[in-house]
């Protein structure tokens, strides 16, 4: 199944004036490797428009064959090494909600209760990050945050790259920090407590709280 009908019913119909753009991208890529796998690249796209509470902007797939799975910072269930800017996401978890640090890096529980993990670019080559910056995805996911802005999502940005389309949103909705990576977690990430913010914006907005 090609890209635009891997996509949920609605999200198709939202973006179907993105379907020529997006069989380009698809065209490019057939006759290269690229994660993740083709069945995945649009698998944040399952759950509708009308079901995301939260959207959180990554920039690219981890670029470990096996690693990517086509929601932004998630690794696959069976995938032993945690990635360094997600062992630092789940650090702020506990810090914040007291949660435990888990063991496993799969969170399509979090997607499941709306929370949307939307890379920028939605693939790369194995082994090389941004090596798909110039293919056309960011035109597509920048659609992508226009919808979500205008259905008053929460929109969590963390790090420069991804904070350039801070703008689209409600600034009352918008939580942004440095990005959770080695390099920059110690400098606003570690203390942002984006997941008691969430929480508590989603209680103003008398909806159900994220199970994070």
């Amino acid at each position: 199944m090609d890209f635009f009908h891997q996509m949920h019913p609605e999200w198709q119909a939202a973006l179907a004036y993105t379907k020529a753009s997006l069989d380009n991208i698809e065209s490019e890529l057939i006759t290269q490797a690229f994660v993740p796998c083709h069945g995945d690249v649009m698998k944040v796209f399952r759950i509708p428009p009308s079901a995301v509470k939260v959207v959180i902007f990554g920039q690219d797939p981890y670029p470990t064959p096996g690693n990517a799975m086509g929601l932004a910072f998630s690794i696959t269930s069976s995938t032993a090494k945690i990635p360094a800017s997600l062992r630092n996401i789940y650090k702020e978890l506990e810090s914040d909600l007291g949660k435990a640090a888990r063991n496993n890096g799969d969170l399509t529980h979090w997607s499941e209760q709306g929370v949307f993990l939307l890379n920028r670019i939605l693939t790369t080559v194995p082994g090389q990050s941004l090596a798909h910056a110039n293919l056309g995805w960011q035109s597509f996911t920048d659609e992508v945050a226009k919808i979500l802005a205008k259905l008053e999502v929460i929109a969590i940005f963390w790090g420069n790259k991804s904070a350039d389309l801070s703008h689209l949103f409600a600034e009352e909705l918008v939580i942004k920090s440095p990005h959770p990576s080695p390099l920059s977690a110690y400098r606003g990430f570690f203390g942002s407590r984006p997941f008691s913010r969430v929480n508590h914006i989603l209680a103003k907005q008398n909806k159900p709280l994220i199970n994070w």
